[in-house]
């Protein structure tokens, strides 16, 4: 794999000139996905979708860690939250996730339930210390960029001999999920724009599997606008030359092997775990479960949990939205009976869910134009 760093940060105009270049040497539809709730929320907020050719489309996929919660686990999680005794700690996301009943953990705080917003792992930890009188439940949801902070959480935890701290553990792993969408030969796509924040961890060589098994080229790509936009030029000339390779467009942040720290912590206290995702079911070695050393600590052990399937909440297509088999737009209860206000299912709760985005920044159908003078595609460099 290679990467590259800009001495000095490119225009998006330059980059857009790029972009336009190579889509028109390819000449054909092309479309890239994106698995990183930032990469979506970047992208609609700026404007870059009305900015790229006619003939690029940036898909969503399975990058948010609250849409990709299937319904069961989000089950237990309500369930154990309104039990007595127990103080359920979460981050805010999930709060107004709806359950397969109707509820969700903020309609069970209103209901009685010792329902907590917290900003770490660790402030969960704190808690259970200050008061040892309550089972204190962190709600470890997220994927590799927030699973250090759980694993940190319970080694403190084990350090301060808390009988009285678990987490209940549903930490995803991105690369396993790529391959498996890929899997389900459900999507059709030319390439990944692969995830800034999760690469940190895992390292840009964790996504070398994609391109050398399904032929698909990749590249980590920043936040900013131009770095999402450099991120896509690059796919797109990739295809126009034929070539399949993963680069990496974020040296600032991510190295090819990750961080070394955060890995080992991981793999301390986790080991990989078959889970279920929403909309893609059970994929091998796509979590991260407790170890049986850190059993104590595991809310599924202390309390003898097991999650149940269910179906997604009736007409919600927030499934099909994170596999790229639909938009928010094609679900009819988009802008109708699901809203940030009233939301049905994850992609609207969650901040970094792609139908909230939509809502937000592409509601009627055609992507929000920013003021520009820009030339039109492919004009100037």
């Amino acid at each position: 794999m290679s990467s590259a760093t800009l001495d000095q940060p490119l225009s998006v105009d330059y980059i857009l000139g790029r972009l336009g270049r190579a889509a028109e040497r390819v000449g054909r539809d092309l479309s890239f996905m994106e698995v990183c709730g930032t990469h979506t929320v970047h992208a609609f907020r700026s404007g870059l979708h009305s900015l790229m050719p006619e003939n690029v489309k940036l898909l969503s996929g399975p990058g948010c860690p609250v849409c990709v919660t299937s319904q069961g686990d989000i089950d237990l999680l309500i369930e154990l939250g309104s039990r007595r005794g127990v103080t359920l700690c979460t981050y805010g996301d999930m709060i107004r996730v709806t359950g397969s009943a109707g509820q969700s953990l903020e309609l069970a705080r209103m209901n009685g339930a010792d329902v907590r917003v917290v900003y770490s792992a660790m402030d969960a930890v704190k808690l259970a210390a200050s008061d040892k009188k309550r089972q204190v439940v962190f709600a470890a949801v997220g994927f590799e960029t927030t699973a250090p902070a759980t694993a940190a959480a319970i080694l403190a935890a084990s350090k301060l001999r808390l009988t009285n701290f678990t987490a209940l553990a549903s930490h995803k792993l991105v690369v396993p999920a790529m391959l498996g969408l890929l899997a389900t030969r459900r999507v059709n796509i030319d390439g990944f724009l692969c995830p800034g924040h999760v690469a940190v961890v895992v390292g840009a060589k964790a996504f070398a599997p994609i391109v050398e098994r399904y032929g698909l080229p990749c590249v980590v790509g920043g936040f900013e606008a131009n770095q999402i936009a450099a991120a896509l030029a690059r796919l797109v000339e990739m295809v126009a030359h034929g070539e399949c390779g993963l680069e990496n467009l974020y040296p600032q942040a991510v190295t090819d092997d990750g961080n070394a720290t955060a890995r080992a912590v991981l793999e301390e206290v986790f080991a990989p775990a078959t889970v279920t995702w929403r909309a893609l079911g059970e994929i091998p070695d796509s979590g991260l479960g407790i170890r049986p050393f850190y059993r104590l600590f595991d809310a599924k052990v202390r309390f003898g949990l097991k999650a149940v399937e269910v179906p997604e909440p009736p007409g919600c297509r927030c499934g099909d939205v994170i596999t790229a088999q639909a938009t928010p737009g094609d679900c009819k209860l988009f802008g109708r009976a699901c809203t940030p206000v009233d939301p049905i299912g994850p992609c609207m709760v969650s901040s970094e869910g792609t139908c909230q985005a939509w809502f937000k920044y592409r509601r009627h159908g055609k992507p929000v134009r920013v003021a520009s003078s820009r030339k039109p595609m492919g004009v100037g460099a």
